[in-house]
């Protein structure tokens, strides 16, 4: 399918605006654009591809925004710097991205509702526990970059609920959920961004749809922004579990 009616694009335009602000808060914005792409006509190979290539505008957009509060994980003898976590991200998205052009889908797709169900309840316990006063980090630099590589392949391969498994990682290695929040919309946008390089080149990419999905997803991406900057803390914490739960619910339920 090379065109798209004005209805339909104004659909994935919608799409794309809902997905944005929801990818600068907690993520999980390509559970709606893959839906809204495969319903535009799209098989699920394009549509994965297309709205990879089209909520990355907003992705830079996000991170641009809130990139005063993204920074790296550091409790007592453990540090990873924030360009460590960058430099493992794009080499993990690229192996993830080729992984992608290898390999049918289907694998990782039937992991995604276990992944954000696992994500959404360690987000939940590091974010809502009773910590004491001198609490450590759960999680080791070397832990946390293992982990950050295999979401960051996870991300280039597939890339459905990447936010809630960084924000699980971070907030559990230490940082606090509106740095978390800032954290991940830069890692994930290094992640896409070497996604898109490979993606780009395949004739599986709409790109009336990337068009039309971007110019929303850009929108809403500046909504998210503000949103973060202004929510309060428990407000934020509960958007996002509330978010991980109503998805996981729908994965398995479509699975």
């Amino acid at each position: 399918m090379s065109t798209l009616s004005l209805s339909t694009a104004l659909l994935v335009a919608a799409a794309g605006v809902y997905a944005g602000a929801q990818n600068a808060i907690a993520g999980g914005g390509s559970f709606i654009t893959f839906p809204a792409l495969l319903l535009a006509g799209l098989n699920p190979l394009a549509a994965n591809m297309t709205s990879t290539i089209a909520l990355f505008p907003s992705q830079i957009t996000t991170s641009v925004a809130g990139r005063k509060l993204a920074g790296g994980v550091d409790a007592g003898e453990h540090h990873l710097s924030l360009k460590t976590l960058i430099i493992i991200s794009l080499i993990g998205g690229v192996l993830g991205a080729l992984l992608l052009l290898a390999t049918p889908p289907s694998f990782f797709a039937k992991l995604v509702p276990y992944l954000v169900l696992f994500a959404t309840s360690v987000f939940a316990w590091g974010s809502f526990r009773r910590k004491p006063l001198h609490a450590a980090t759960g999680l080791s630099s070397t832990t946390l970059a293992t982990i950050q590589f295999a979401i960051a392949i996870y991300g280039g391969y597939f890339g459905g609920g990447i936010g809630f498994l960084m924000l699980a990682a971070l907030t559990v290695a230490g940082q606090q959920v509106r740095m978390a929040v800032a954290t991940k919309n830069v890692l994930a946008m290094t992640m896409n961004a070497s996604a898109v390089a490979v993606f780009a080149f395949s004739p599986q990419v709409n790109w009336l749809a990337v068009l039309a999905l971007g110019i929303g997803g850009i929108a809403g991406g500046f909504a998210g922004a503000w949103l973060v900057h202004r929510l309060p803390e428990k407000v934020l914490r509960g958007f996002v579990v509330v978010v991980g739960v109503v998805l996981t619910v729908w994965l398995f339920v479509r699975a």
